[in-house]
């Protein structure tokens, strides 16, 4: 069964699966979120999914959908690991009242910590590697000296739950429109790296992916990296049209950021071989930049604005 076959019939056994939805999540300054706690999957790990409606939010209208991942890191700062937030609610709000973006909702998809590099690592450039370099890597730790992956690498399992659980309930569910071209991807890090994978593995499903500060090292150091190589050769046989599609990275060079300059200046030059022009491309530095939520809250109107214009 093809991928697009396999969607419909997922989406016909969602008809009688509607998980509990509560108002109990984060708190937003403007619009309103739904939350369930516990999305259940047949691929993965069960997670919280909160879905942030714009004020005057109607059934008499059609919205655009964006899929964001780290999905506790979106709204609320009195909830986050370090006190920061996107800012998700604020910017698309006022991007909204000013016209400048059409309407859209957010879903927002809470990664499960330990799993995080796991789900979002791209599983088929990973699997392009030798054995050598994919146990290594497996090895591999961050710069505190914990382990980097705490499982084998899952991600086309995590986009199997976006494509054939998570987005049929969300069509389901709220008056969107559900072609390619009003459903996006959006993420920062690694985060950045599985939103980019979506729309190639998916590209029917998904019609643009912004990628923040992407996190092309895969791991924490470039020495006897072979990452970087394998997502380029990935990324050139896989982008899909750009007559049908929008892709937005950038960066900042501060912290972690700064491992990233050189390799996206790579990653462009294989856009620009696959016909990408700045209508349906852009890659942005952003000198002083930080990797951190603050950083992408403050720049967060660009990519929105990139992939939703009006």
């Amino acid at each position: 069964m093809n991928k697009l076959s396999f969607y419909s019939v997922v989406l016909l056994a969602t008809a009688i699966f509607l998980p509990a939805v509560s108002n109990a999540g984060d708190r937003v300054a403007s619009g309103s979120l739904d939350t369930v706690e516990a999305f259940s999957s047949n691929y993965v790990k069960s997670r919280r999914v909160q879905v942030w409606k714009p004020e005057g939010y109607s059934q008499d209208t059609k919205y655009a959908v964006l899929y964001m991942h780290d999905g506790q890191m979106l709204f609320d700062s009195n909830t986050t690991w370090n006190k920061q937030e996107w800012g998700v609610d604020e910017t698309a709000t006022a991007l909204i009242k000013e016209k400048k973006i059409r309407p859209f909702i957010v879903v927002g998809i809470d990664n499960i910590k330990d799993l995080r590099h796991s789900e979002y690592f791209p599983q088929k450039p990973f699997e392009s590697l030798t054995e050598n370099d994919k146990q290594r890597i497996y090895k591999a730790a961050r710069q505190n000296g914990n382990s980097v992956f705490s499982n084998q690498v899952i991600s086309d399992q995590y986009l199997k739950f976006l494509v054939y659980e998570l987005k049929p309930y969300i069509d389901k569910t709220y008056s969107v429109h559900t072609d390619k071209d009003n459903t996006f991807v959006m993420g920062s890090s690694m985060g950045g790296l599985i939103s980019a994978y979506a729309m190639m593995e998916y590209p029917s499903v998904f019609g643009g992916a912004a990628c923040l500060s992407t996190h092309w090292p895969g791991i924490f150091t470039m020495t006897n990296n072979p990452i970087p190589l394998a997502f380029y050769q990935y990324l050139d046989g896989h982008l899909p049209s750009p007559n049908s599609h929008k892709i937005y990275f950038d960066h900042g060079d501060q912290t972690l950021d700064a491992m990233y300059p050189d390799l996206q200046k790579e990653v462009d030059k294989i856009m620009v071989k696959n016909g990408y022009t700045q209508k349906n491309w852009q890659t942005h530095v952003y000198p002083g930049d930080a990797h951190s939520e603050n950083a992408w809250r403050k720049r967060l109107n660009v990519p929105l604005t990139f992939l939703l214009g009006q």
